[in-house]
């Protein structure tokens, strides 16, 4: 389906639930923005992008899987916007949510779009549908599409250049989806509808909102001709006016509508509930009073619009309405747009990039009244003082509270630093860049940016680490991209203020360049974080676009300059234009150019009733520029002097204080006098003469300035408190209060499960517990009653059951012989025990018969084990050779040893499962069965498998590794031992399922290990290092270690072993080349199996039932599958989000998958997904693997398979 996103979608809100008054806020709509996962659609007048759907909508009478969004969203490819702006019905099927001549390129608007199916955001789609249609059952979305406009302008509307004094729309649709119907629900916030016309072809034209289903076919297929078009507003301003006053949902400003269903469809349905909730309908103690306007969608009956060619007599609105003659216009004034009333001051909303916590509102009930009164908390300087800076003093207000830096210091509030104290910024970037004309983006991931500004006199100076040759030079012009904490920092002219004294250290920043005369744009992303516990500013900086190629061995001076900033409510603007000079290594010059021109959003305190005086606009005039890029260390460098002051030309202030000229320490301010005169005075945590000034150690002068049960850590200028261990912060942030402990009642014995004989006790977290029977009984964990498994014919048929308590034996009858379960005739033979006596026999004929039977001396005896088969070692006493055999007797290859020598062989022998008592609960270990382990970031996590499905509810931590990461996970049958790789360490260890300490097995020679295979027959493990580029293989003791690959690997990841056939499979995730790749053990016949039509192979697996190599790609969002030689292709699902490792088990597959952070089951007989598991604690998950009853045996491996098998043993003997 095409998602065509006109206009812009906005910053994050937070999802609270809470009744309104006043109508729908921006608060009560869907969550959206970075945080909540959306996308961004891109900047522009006319701007669409086309999404995938993850499941089906349905729309009138089709069904659809990909759409398109542009202020609308359409099902089909969108016509240009001259096509149907003011020709209204287009000829697409589309939803127009708010459909005019919008625009978002100035930078203050955005549109996000998601797909979502999360079960909150479905339970929230569930209970407005329920609450529009409350006759319906079976409301059970399953998928969730959002699209939010926010701040989204008219375009074509004149303003001042900064944004600020236009006006802006906020609005929002969703579409749920489920098996057989859509719904559309519209969300219209108060607030957010600040305008209902745009400029189209010389004419203000009110908006449209509606569903039109575009041109539909006559019968013969003939012709075509307008389909209905379902409007909620009609052609009347307080119709649309009344979009955010009226619903049909019960809820104010809240659209729902069925638009689709299967398979059969009739028509668009409104919402039922067009009255308003007592508390909806009241504002102010009283009903407000609607003014008339003409009738609309609102109740049961339906009006469609049909154009006036369709002749449809009963049609009552008149044709000259829903056409006007082109010679009337309908607007003939002035090409403005038509605002609401009254009108407010557009306020462009700050980024909300980190979760608010919703407010708990407090419901106070009078029962001498006969009305409910309500009183809603504010917050206060009494809960929220840790939310101010602890340099800074918190005053209450009528509607909350504020934060103000104290005397000494400067800030919000939130943030403050000491006047004077030099101050440090921390961060790191990321981007794509192109150069010059370079079809290939230089990737940046995590580059380091450090910064360091003298505040007294304004010098900054920036660096950013690894820097590859091909991108620096060419960033040397870039000066302004760690310029802004010049900004932040500058040296403030008498009457001017910086950028942290006025919006402190959390704000976002967005800067476009244009690189003349190439026309080369690059975009600058940063976000300020605030200061850290080391008094450092942190920030992230994202970087997209082209740079104009600067060559190497090149410089570049920068010509001085000044920049106007503009100031306005929580928002900041400025542009320039900047003159570089290249030198070029041959002593040639070149004078380019650049524009320049950033956004800066901001959130002030919105309850401060002292109105703070900031000069409108000030003036950045920054000079000493030097730039260099240091290709021995790979640094771009950056170094200039800020000043901030008046944009009016005058004489140059002569203080020292207001020069930077003053000589006072880089720790001290400079406190200006009259004339020239100045002093210098330490900053706030330090002393001396101004001069020279040294930190003050508080916490040795002042033992108990942190209080009771905490530590004094001192920091240069301040110190810090930490309480100690057991220990929290209470909620003045200052006293250290005992941490309440959660209770363990079921190690303390202080539950009231049933007694431990019959019943578990399982701790659930907190103080929390559940109480569950035993295996043999049955109950709801309180009361247990033992289970008569005897009638339930659990024996064989020839054997007798005897019931106990939990459990039941089994006997085989006189005559019969075996563990009940499976009862044979005595006298049947086992292959071991006819063999030795076939040799027995024939190595005696001619002798008389009543001798017992032997064999020559020179003859070769089977020996056989308790139950008949086949002993693992074998030896011929007459030669002195021992060797191991298979389960058939059949020797394994190069295991024979000389004399007064035994091979270690494996017992391969087939052990049923007990049956029987279950352990006690006090002791630990894996219970009997197959389990899924899955890696968390500090854990490994275990799920049982009852058949098929992922038993949940007993999911729960089999390793606890802190601080570390684990991503591989293998399973050796054999000892029943988990291995798994650690990238911290990194390292490659093990332990055993039935408990006991880790042992570290490969902790040397090792960068980046993420694959990690076992052959439990060989006894070896292999592993993949994707930053060393190589393939290892080892013992599992970790012992006789060699390197099998190191060429032609670029990303190599997963890797798993088929010991049946002695092969070995991998997939590298090279982005330019990825491929699946195949040998031997030995490193013999590596062969490429796959390299067509992959993207990110991350997780790869081998069934040996099925013999099937299963992979997961994380860019083609395929789960695929074939045979090992690379035939009978297939894919099993697709439209998968972000996949990391994969396991095959059975008729299913588990994948791990980092966007859901869940476990999902696929069926691969019926190719979908049935099953997902979410870990309590929500992060990625990595590496998976089974824990099987019994080691595989795949098929019988042909000859020269086992040819390969021996040569991958001798390998590491």
């Amino acid at each position: 389906m095409d998602i065509h996103l006109r206009g812009w979608l906005g910053w994050a809100t937070i999802f609270a639930i809470a009744l309104s008054v006043n109508g729908l806020s921006k608060r009560d709509m869907f969550d959206y923005g970075e945080q909540a996962g959306d996308q961004l659609l891109e900047q522009g007048t006319d701007q669409t992008q086309q999404l995938i759907l993850n499941q089906s909508m349905f729309f009138f009478d089709g069904t659809y899987d990909t759409i398109n969004t542009n202020g609308f969203l359409s099902v089909e490819e969108p016509q240009v916007e001259s096509e149907y702006l003011g020709k209204m019905p287009a000829s697409f099927r589309m939803i127009a949510v708010f459909l005019g001549d919008l625009d978002n390129s100035d930078g203050v608007g955005k549109v996000y779009y998601r797909q979502d199916s999360r079960p909150s955001i479905l339970l929230r789609t569930t209970d407005h549908i329920n609450q529009a249609f409350p006759q319906d059952d079976e409301i059970k979305p399953t998928h969730a599409l959002i699209i939010t406009w926010e701040n989204v302008a008219a375009h074509g509307v004149p303003g001042r250049g900064d944004g600020l004094d236009r006006k802006r729309n906020t609005f929002q649709l969703v579409v749920a989806s489920m098996a057989s119907a859509s719904y559309a629900i519209l969300f219209y916030p108060r607030e957010g509808l600040q305008y209902i016309s745009t400029p189209v072809a010389g004419q203000s034209e009110l908006v449209h909102t509606g569903f039109i289903k575009g041109r539909v076919k006559g019968w013969f297929n003939w012709s075509s001709s307008p389909g209905p078009y379902y409007r909620i507003a009609t052609d009347n301003e307080t119709s649309v006016r009344q979009l955010s006053e009226e619903t049909n949902s019960g809820r104010r400003g809240v659209w729902v509508y069925e638009i689709g269903t299967s398979p059969i469809f009739y028509s668009i349905t409104p919402g039922q509930v067009t009255n308003l909730s007592p508390e909806e309908g009241m504002a102010g103690g009283q009903m407000e009073s609607v003014p008339e306007f003409p009738p609309r969608n609102t109740g049961e009956q339906q009006e469609i619009e049909f154009p006036p060619y369709e002749h449809e007599e009963e049609e009552e609105t008149p044709e000259q309405e829903l056409n006007p003659e082109p010679d009337q216009p309908r607007y003939p004034e002035p090409v403005q747009p038509s605002y609401l009333e009254p009108v407010q001051p557009a306020q462009p909303q700050p980024p909300r990039y980190e979760p608010q916590t919703p407010q708990v509102v407090v419901v106070d009930e009078d029962d001498d009244l006969d009305v409910d009164v309500f009183a809603y908390n504010s917050e206060t300087c009494a809960s929220n003082r840790q939310k101010c800076s602890s340099f800074a003093d918190c005053k209450d207000y009528t509607n909350g509270y504020c934060c103000q830096c104290r005397p000494g210091f400067y800030g919000n509030g939130k943030d403050c630093v000491a006047e004077g104290k030099p101050q440090r910024m921390n961060g790191k970037v990321n981007g794509r860049v192109f150069v010059g004309n370079t079809p290939s983006p230089l990737e940046l991931s995590n580059n380091d940016l450090h910064s360091y500004v003298v505040a007294n006199d304004g010098r900054a100076y920036v660096a950013i680490s690894t820097i590859p040759a091909g991108l620096g030079p060419s960033l040397q012009p870039l000066s302004s991209l760690g310029g802004v904490i010049g900004w932040a920092f500058a040296l403030e002219q008498p009457g001017y203020e910086n950028g942290f004294s006025i919006i402190g250290g959390v704000f976002s920043r967005q800067a476009e360049v244009t690189f003349l005369p190439g026309n080369e744009r690059l975009t600058i992303k940063q976000e300020f974080k605030g200061i850290d516990e080391h008094d450092h500013l942190v920030v992230s900086t994202e970087l997209e676009g082209r740079l104009p190629e600067v060559p190497r061995g090149s410089t570049v001076q920068i010509d001085p300059y000044k920049e106007i900033y503009q100031y306005g409510s929580n928002l900041i603007t400025s542009s320039s234009n900047r003159d570089y000079t290249v030198s070029l290594p041959d002593g040639s010059v070149q004078t380019k150019a650049y524009q320049w021109r950033q956004t800066i959003t901001y959130q002030s305190c919105p309850n401060d009733e002292e109105v703070r005086a900031v000069q409108s606009t000030q003036q950045l005039s920054v000079d000493q520029i030097f730039v260099m890029y240091d290709s021995g260390n790979q640094l771009i460098r950056y170094a200039m002097s800020n000043k901030i002051g008046s944009i009016h030309s005058g004489p140059p202030e002569q203080n020292p204080c207001f020069t930077g000229r003053h000589g006072c320490d880089t720790n001290a301010a400079c406190r200006p006098e009259e004339g020239i005169q100045f002093t210098c005075e330490c900053s706030t945590g330090f002393t001396g003469d101004g001069r020279q000034c040294y930190d003050i150690d508080e916490c040795r002068e002042m033992s108990e300035i942190c209080g009771s049960h905490a530590i004094c850590n001192n920091q240069p200028g301040t110190f810090r408190c930490e309480c100690m261990d057991g220990f929290q912060f209470a909620s003045d942030g200052k006293t250290c209060v005992e941490v309440d402990r959660p209770i363990d009642h079921c190690q303390r014995g202080t539950n009231n499960c049933d007694i431990p004989e019959r019943a578990r006790c399982s701790y659930t977290g907190a103080s929390a517990y559940i109480c569950s029977c035993l295996s043999g009984f049955v109950g709801d964990g309180y009361t247990c009653q033992d289970i008569d498994e005897c009638e339930q014919g659990r024996c064989h048929r020839d054997a007798v059951c005897y019931n106990s308590q939990g459990s039941f034996t089994c006997q085989c009858r006189p005559g019969f012989h075996g563990d009940g379960f499976q009862c044979t005739p005595e006298h049947e033979k086992t292959q071991c025990e006819r063999d030795r006596e076939s040799i027995q026999v024939s190595s005696n004929t001619g002798s008389f018969s009543f001798f017992r039977l032997r064999p020559s001396v020179s003859q070769y005896v089977p020996t056989c084990d308790q139950h008949g088969a086949y002993e693992p070692t074998q030896c011929h006493g007459s030669i002195g050779q021992c060797w191991c055999v298979d389960g058939n007797g059949q020797e394994i290859s190069n295991t024979r040893t000389g004399p007064g020598q035994r091979p270690l062989c494996i017992d391969r022998g087939v052990i049923p499962p007990p049956i029987g008592p279950t352990t006690r609960p006090d002791v630990s270990p894996v219970a009997p069965g197959t389990h899924l382990l899955f890696a968390q970031s500090g854990k490994i996590e275990q799920i049982p498998l009852d058949g098929y499905s992922m038993n949940k509810g007993e999911a729960k931590a089999l390793l606890h590794l802190p601080d570390r990461v684990a991503i591989a996970v293998a399973y050796d049958c054999v000892e029943k031992m988990v291995y798994w790789t650690d990238i911290t360490g990194p390292s490659i260890s093990k332990a055993s399922l039935e408990g006991g300490d880790t042992i570290s097995l490969i902790t040397t020679d090792l960068e980046s290990p993420e694959g990690l295979a076992i052959d439990h027959l060989a006894r070896l493990m292999f592993w993949t290092d994707s930053m060393k580029d190589r393939i290892e293989v080892a013992k599992l003791d970790g012992s006789q270690r060699r390197v099998l690959f190191d060429t032609d690997l670029v990303n190599p990841r997963p890797i798993v072993a088929d010991p049946s056939y002695g092969r070995l499979y991998w997939a590298d995730w090279n982005r330019d080349g990825p491929k699946i790749e195949m040998s031997n053990m030995d490193g013999t016949d590596r062969t490429v199996l796959v390299k067509d039509d992959l993207g990110l192979p991350n997780g790869l697996t081998y069934d040996p039932e099925s013999q099937q190599l299963c992979w997961a790609d994380a860019g083609t969002r395929k789960v695929q599958c074939m045979d090992p030689n690379g035939r009978n292709r297939r894919t099993i699902v697709e439209g998968i989000q972000y996949p990391f490792a994969i396991v095959s088990h059975g008729r299913n597959l588990y994948y791990t998958d980092w966007r859901r952070e869940a476990v999902v089951a696929v069926d691969r007989t019926t190719d979908r997904e049935t099953d997902e598991f979410l870990p309590q604690k929500r992060s990625r998950v990595y590496g998976i693997a089974t824990t099987p009853t019994e080691c595989p045996q795949g098929k019988p491996p042909h000859t020269s398979s086992l040819s390969q098998y021996s040569v991958g043993m001798r390998f590491v003997q």
